[in-house]
């Protein structure tokens, strides 16, 4: 059966892979354009942080600097390239799976690397298999853990064997994460075959691309070149925007964006996305590990005025799990946890912790978190508990405080699939687990849900393992928050992709600069 390009994400997984299907969608070759692309120019770009952390490794990456790095260096055998969310070949020309347990995929021919050498299976083979090496440190081991077999299939095809069905597999290997590298090289250095090849990388200054003139997709990129750096403050962030000195940013405050659009040269993008901020609460501690603790301090959130104050209603209520009403295989039924500062104090004296002293660690970093802190802070003293915000640093939150105290704020960013959010922050297993919490029910559940054929069981699956979640896991997830992107004018070809900040970090390839 051969699929065309215009076809439903619904239709794509029900159709296409519920029986044997081969897909030949058509190409990451961008969507319709109101002007004609403008080759030339050089940006710069900020995003809210950086480290000396930062990597040239795809299976490494941790934030949107290193997820926009890895998509101008690299590509992956999908793309995700516009708001249905549908994965398209990329490196791959086409993929088929007659049971969603084993796949393959054609690769494109004359592919070349930017050394020179020419893209292979073994390439593939070698991109998909690291993952599963412990050494490497991938943040996608938890997801490799399900490739049962990779292997070449002549110099152009491979074929993925997966322990259990998963229909998601094309979307799963759109993520930068999975981006493919040389065989052999066990450090990536950034020779990949993407639209920019490397000029400099400092980790936590900056990152330097310049136009790849040999890149295999005709007419791509724009740019000439790409220089990305960090500006963890937002008022600074804005201020290099409106002054010039950088092209584009992420992680607009609400607040500035009067400020931006005053300005006729410059403008905002947003882009309603699952992404969020959620306080964490580990389950392998106490008081954070109590019940009763957990449940009065999900009472004790004030959505309406986070989403308001905070948010400036570029947000949407959330009910502390992770898929968002607009996405599939939301569950409507759940009942919405509201402010009730009589259950939550009832929920404290129950637990004995009437007058406990509880530190919270935020930082910019995690969107919000500082201001959520002192909301907690107050509406925790009308209940019987003492928070002191702990406001620290954004450089170096994410390795020195997240996940590591009782209670801190993560940020997570939107995932393409139902699958994916769960089985990175919330199966047993998994290194992102933030709270620490395990349900053998949720997990069972999670494999389950990946072979299920039939739609209308695949959304109880997921809808059961919401109510999961929002009943007992550790983390009050309060809003949804809409992406929010800063831009000069003049920078063009920007369009709103659900999956991140920066068409979901992948501008760089289909932005042009016009005078």
């Amino acid at each position: 059966m051969l699929i065309g390009g215009d076809l439903s994400r619904r239709s794509l997984i029900g159709a296409g892979l519920a029986g044997a299907g081969l897909l030949a969608l058509s190409g990451c070759g961008g969507g319709e354009r109101k002007s004609t692309p403008r080759r030339g120019g050089g940006i710069r770009v900020a995003t809210q942080a950086a480290s000396t952390a930062d990597t040239l490794d795809p299976a490494k990456g941790a934030l949107a600097t290193d997820y926009t790095r890895h998509f101008m260096l690299y590509n992956g055998l999908t793309c995700i390239e516009d708001e249905s969310l549908v994965p398209r070949p990329s490196l791959a020309k086409s993929f088929e799976s007659a049971d969603r347990i084993t796949w393959h995929f054609e690769l494109q021919r004359g592919v070349r690397f930017h050394d020179g050498s020419e893209l292979t299976a073994q390439d593939v083979v070698f991109s998909l298999l690291r993952h599963k090496d412990p050494a490497v440190g991938s943040k996608m081991a938890t997801i490799a853990a399900q490739f049962a077999d990779v292997r070449s299939d002549g110099r152009y095809g491979v074929t993925i064997r997966l322990t259990g069905a998963n229909a998601d597999l094309p979307t799963i290997l759109a993520q930068s994460h999975f981006l493919v590298v040389r065989a052999g090289q066990n450090a990536p250095d950034g020779n990949g075959t993407g639209a920019f090849r490397l000029a400099e990388f400092q980790p936590g200054v900056r990152t330097v691309v310049v136009r790849n003139e040999e890149y295999w997709i005709p007419g791509r990129p724009h740019l000439e070149r790409v220089e990305l750096i960090a500006i963890p403050d937002e008022v600074s962030r804005v201020n290099a925007l409106l002054s010039g000195d950088i092209q584009l940013c992420n992680a607009v405050n609400p607040r500035s964006t009067r400020r931006i659009e005053a300005d006729p040269r410059y403008a905002t993008m947003a882009t309603p996305s699952a992404l969020f901020t959620d306080l964490i609460m580990r389950q392998d501690q106490l008081p954070t590990g109590n019940p009763d603790f957990v449940q009065a301090v999900k009472l004790m959130i004030d959505r309406p005025l986070i989403k308001r104050a905070l948010f400036r209603n570029y947000a949407t209520i959330a009910n502390d799990q992770p898929i968002a009403p607009f996405q599939r295989y939301f569950n409507p039924d759940l009942p919405q946890t509201v402010l009730d500062l009589d259950k939550a104090r009832w929920h404290v004296q129950r637990a004995g912790l009437t007058g406990v002293r509880m530190p919270i660690f935020a930082a910019t970093a995690a969107e919000g978190s500082v201001d959520m802190a002192s909301i907690m802070q107050e509406y925790g003293s009308k209940v019987g508990l003492n928070f002191a915000v702990n406001r620290v640093p954004a450089d170096g939150y994410w390795s020195t405080h997240w996940m590591r105290h009782p209670m801190t704020f993560g940020n997570c960013n939107p995932r393409p699939t139902a699958d994916l959010i769960f089985s990175l922050f919330f199966d047993s297993k998994a290194d992102w687990n933030e709270s620490g919490w395990k349900n053998e029910r949720f997990d069972r559940l999670l494999i389950e849900a990946r072979g299920e054929a039939d739609e209308a069981r695949r959304g109880e699956l997921y809808g059961e393992m919401q109510r999961i979640v929002h009943d007992k896991c550790g983390v009050a997830i309060p809003v949804f928050i809409n992406l929010l992107d800063g831009h000069d004018r003049r920078l063009k070809g920007l369009r709103p992709v659900p999956l991140g900040a920066f068409m979901g970090y992948r501008f760089a390839e289909y932005a042009w600069w016009e005078d």
